[in-house]
C-alpha cells in the first residue's frame, strides 16, 4: 500500500477537521511516523539553512509552523495509548518512544539552531517584539538551555542518551501498570459477597462483569470500581484482598514489576540534572515553575503535613471506636478506613453516600458543568452525532460562544474499559492557534466511571462529580485559549499552575444553586432536598485528614526521590519506607500512589518532582474562588471576565504569578488553602 491511502497522512476534510477514526489502520502509525518525522527534519533544516540573519519570523515563527504533521499524528496516537490501547498500539509505543526522544534531542541540542535563537535572545530588546512574541522567544531560549543547548558535545550526547532511555522506561512503566490493572478481577458470586453493597455499587459490579465477559458481579482495580467497594463492602476479607491487589500494582515480582524501572529512572534523572549544573533533579525541575525551588514546594507541603497528620490521628480514633461499637475486635487497617469512614460519616452527619448518589447522575453532572461554563464564559454545547470518534463510548459536543461563533470541539469519554488506563485526564487532538489562520481546538476529557448494566443511568459519587468538574476545568483551559502561537496555547503552562483552572472549576460543583438545579433523583425526578444539601455541604471537610495525608505523603516521597544527588543501587521499597517513617506516616493510611504504580511521576516526566503541584494550585484555587464570594455572586461577570482573560484564555502569555495577580489583584493568601481543607481548625487541636 502507498502512503496516499494512509488516512493518517491525508488532509482531513471531515467535520471540524477531526481525524477520520473510522478509516485509520492502527498498524500504519509506523509509516505515518516515518513520513511525519522526515517532514519535521526537513522543516528544521530549512530554518537552519536560511541565509538571512535570524529574525523572529524566520526562526521562532518558522519553528512554530514546523512539525504540524508530526503533532497531528502524535495527537491521535498518544490519545489512543491512554484511552483505547491494544497490542498493536503498545508495540508501536515501545518502538516510537525512544525515536521521538532522539528526534527532539536532535532539535534542542543542535548548535546551528540554538545559535539563531541565542542571537535573537541577545538582541531581544532591539527587536520591537510585542508581548506575545517576546514571551514565545523567552520560552524557546529557556527550553533549549534546559535541554542542554550550548553544552559541550560530550554532555549533549549523554543527555540525548538519557532522554532516549527515559522514554523507554516511562513507556514500560505505564504499560506495566495497565497490564496489572487489566489482569485483576475479583468475582463477587459467592453467597455473602455482595453484603453491604448498595444497589448502585451492585449495578456497577454487574456492568463490570458483563464488560469482562463474566457471569454475575466483579470488581476491578479501576478507581471507580474499587473505591466504592472498599467504602461499602461489609466483607473485610474481600476488602483486604482487593486493597492488597490495588496497592501492589507494579510490584508483583513478575515481568510487570516496576521497581527496577523506578531505580534506573531516578538515577538517570539525577545524572541529567548534574550534567545541567543542578544539585538534584528536583532543583532542575522546579527552577522553571511557579514555586521556583524544592524548598518552596517542601515548605508548603510541610506546612499542612503536621496539621493533617494530627487530624488523621483523631479521625482514626473515631473509626476505631466505630469498629468496637459494632463488635469488632481488630485494630483498624488500611483496607478498613473507607468502610468505617462511611459509617462515621453517616452517624455524625446523618449522611449516607448511598442516599446522595441517586441524585448525581452522569448526565446531570455533565449538564451542570456545561451550565456553569455558560454562566461564567458564555459557552454553549451542542451534541454532534456526525463526527467520527475513536470508540463508541465517546461523545462529541460543538462548543460555541455567546455570539454563536465556533469555539472548538469537546469530546467526553466517560466509562472505564480494559483498553483504557486508570485515572482521569484532559488531552487534545488539536491545540488552538492563530498563526496562519484561526485554528480551533479539539479537546478530550477521559474518565473511568463505572458503567451500569441495562438501562440504569450511571451514578456518580460526590468525588466522581468533582473529578468530572476538575477535568472539565482543564478542558475549558484548552477550549478558551486565545493566543497566536501554539507553544504557549491552552494548558502549556508551568505544572504547578496548570492545576489552578481545573481545581478552581471544582468549586462550582459544590454550590447550593448548582446542586438544587442539577442534583435530581434519577427515578423520581425530584431535586435534592435542601436538608440533604445542607448535610452534604456540612460534611465536605469530613475525612480531610486522611485525604490530605495520603496525597501529601505521595508528593513528599516524590520530592525525596528526586532530591537525591545520585541514585546508584537504589532500593525503591526501602527508600519509600524510610521516607514514610521519617514523616511519621500512619500505618492505617497508604500513599495515594505507591511508587511502583505512580504513573504521574514515572510513566514519563509529567509530574516528576512536581506532584506537589496539586496542593500549590489549591492555594490559588481556594483564594481565587473567594474573589467570587467577595463579589457576592458565584457567576459575577466582572470576576469571570478577568478569570477568562488572564487565566483560561491566556495560555502561557505571562509568568503565572503575573497572571494570577492580574486576575485577583494580588498574590494568593495561603490561609485560604488552610480554611478550605479545614486545617486551620485542625492545627488548633479542634474537631
Amino acid at each position: 500500500m502507498s502512503q496516499t491511502d494512509n488516512a493518517l497522512l491525508e488532509t482531513w476534510t471531515g467535520p471540524f477537521g477531526i481525524a477520520p477514526f473510522d478509516r485509520i489502520d492502527r498498524a500504519r502509525f509506523r509509516e505515518a511516523y516515518e513520513v511525519a518525522l522526515a517532514a519535521d527534519v526537513a522543516e528544521i533544516e530549512a530554518i537552519k539553512a536560511d541565509p538571512e540573519p535570524p529574525s523572529f519570523a524566520n526562526t521562532i515563527a518558522a519553528m512554530e509552523r514546523s512539525g504540524r504533521l508530526l503533532a497531528r499524528v502524535s495527537g491521535v496516537f498518544f490519545n489512543l495509548t491512554g484511552a483505547d490501547t491494544d497490542d498493536t498500539i503498545k508495540a508501536i509505543e515501545r518502538e516510537i518512544a525512544p525515536v521521538l526522544s532522539k528526534h527532539n534531542s536532535a532539535i534542542y541540542l543542535d548548535d546551528a539552531l540554538f545559535a539563531r535563537i541565542d542571537a535573537l535572545w541577545a538582541r531581544r530588546n532591539e527587536l520591537g517584539l510585542g508581548p506575545e512574541e517576546a514571551r514565545v522567544l523567552a520560552r524557546y531560549h529557556t527550553i533549549f538551555v534546559r535541554q542542554g543547548a550550548g553544552r559541550p558535545p560530550e554532555v549533549r550526547a549523554r543527555l540525548a542518551e538519557i532522554g532516549e532511555r527515559l522514554a523507554v522506561l516511562g513507556t514500560r512503566f505505564g504499560q506495566n501498570v495497565l497490564t496489572d490493572e487489566q489482569a485483576f478481577v475479583l468475582p463477587l458470586n459467592r453467597e455473602g459477597d455482595l453484603e453491604g453493597l448498595p444497589d448502585f455499587v451492585v449495578a456497577a459490579a454487574r456492568g463490570t462483569a458483563e464488560e469482562r465477559g463474566l457471569a454475575g458481579y466483579a470488581v476491578t482495580l479501576s478507581r471507580s470500581s474499587i473505591e466504592p467497594f472498599l467504602q461499602f463492602s461489609a466483607r473485610r476479607d474481600l476488602r483486604e484482598a482487593a486493597f492488597r491487589a490495588w496497592i501492589a500494582r507494579g510490584a508483583g515480582g513478575r515481568d510487570t514489576d516496576n521497581r527496577a524501572i523506578v531505580a534506573e529512572t531516578v538515577a538517570l534523572r539525577a545524572e541529567r540534572a548534574r550534567l545541567l549544573g543542578y544539585p538534584s533533579f528536583a532543583h532542575f525541575r522546579l527552577d522553571d515553575t511557579m514555586a521556583g525551588s524544592p524548598e518552596a514546594a517542601l515548605g508548603l507541603l510541610r506546612s499542612v503535613w503536621s496539621a493533617a497528620r494530627g487530624l488523621a490521628g483523631r479521625e482514626e480514633a473515631d473509626l476505631q471506636r466505630m469498629v468496637e461499637a459494632e463488635g469488632g475486635t481488630f485494630a483498624l487497617a488500611a483496607w478498613d478506613w473507607r468502610y468505617y469512614a462511611e459509617r462515621v460519616r453517616k452517624a455524625r452527619f446523618d449522611l449516607d453516600a448511598a442516599e446522595v448518589k441517586p441524585y448525581l447522575t452522569l448526565e446531570g453532572a455533565i449538564a451542570a458543568a456545561f451550565h456553569c461554563a455558560g454562566r461564567l464564559f458564555g459557552l454553549s454545547f451542542t451534541e454532534r452525532f456526525d463526527v467520527p470518534v475513536y470508540h463508541p463510548d465517546v461523545r462529541v459536543f460543538e462548543v460555541s460562544d455567546a455570539e454563536g461563533r465556533h469555539v472548538g470541539l469537546f469530546l467526553g469519554d466517560y466509562f472505564a474499559r480494559p483498553s483504557k488506563r486508570s485515572g482521569a485526564w484532559m488531552s487534545s487532538f488539536r491545540g488552538q492557534r492563530k498563526l496562519d489562520g484561526d485554528v480551533r481546538p479539539i479537546i478530550v476529557n477521559v474518565m473511568n466511571f463505572a458503567r451500569t448494566s441495562g438501562d440504569e443511568p450511571s451514578l456518580l459519587s460526590f468525588d466522581d462529580a468533582r473529578t468530572l468538574f476538575h477535568e472539565f476545568g482543564h478542558g475549558l483551559h484548552g477550549l478558551l485559549s486565545d493566543v497566536t502561537y501554539p507553544s504557549i496555547a491552552g494548558t502549556s503552562v508551568p505544572r504547578d499552575f496548570v492545576e489552578f483552572p481545573s481545581q478552581l472549576f471544582e468549586h462550582w460543583m459544590e454550590q447550593r444553586a448548582v446542586l438544587r438545579r442539577f442534583a435530581v433523583h434519577y427515578r423520581t425526578g425530584e431535586a435534592m432536598p435542601d436538608g440533604l444539601i445542607d448535610r452534604v455541604l456540612a460534611a465536605r471537610r469530613f475525612n480531610q485528614g486522611f485525604a490530605t495525608v495520603e496525597y501529601t505523603a505521595s508528593a513528599l516521597v516524590d520530592l525525596e526521590f528526586h532530591l537525591l544527588p545520585s541514585a546508584d543501587h537504589l532500593d525503591v521499597d526501602a527508600f519509600e519506607a524510610a521516607a514514610l517513617a521519617g514523616l511519621g506516616m500512619p500505618a492505617t493510611i497508604t500513599m495515594r500512589h505507591r511508587t511502583p504504580h505512580f504513573t504521574h511521576v514515572f510513566a514519563g516526566d509529567g509530574y516528576s518532582a512536581a506532584y506537589y503541584s496539586y496542593l500549590w494550585s489549591e492555594t490559588l484555587d481556594a483564594d481565587g474562588f473567594e474573589a467570587f464570594e467577595e463579589a457576592g455572586d458565584i457567576f459575577d461577570p466582572a470576576v469571570a471576565d478577568r478569570l477568562k482573560r488572564y487565566v483560561y484564555a491566556a495560555g502561557d502569555l505571562r509568568e503565572p504569578a503575573d497572571a494570577y495577580r492580574a486576575f485577583r489583584g494580588r498574590l494568593p493568601s495561603p490561609q485560604a488553602l488552610m480554611r478550605q481543607r479545614g486545617l486551620l481548625v485542625a492545627a488548633e487541636g479542634q474537631l
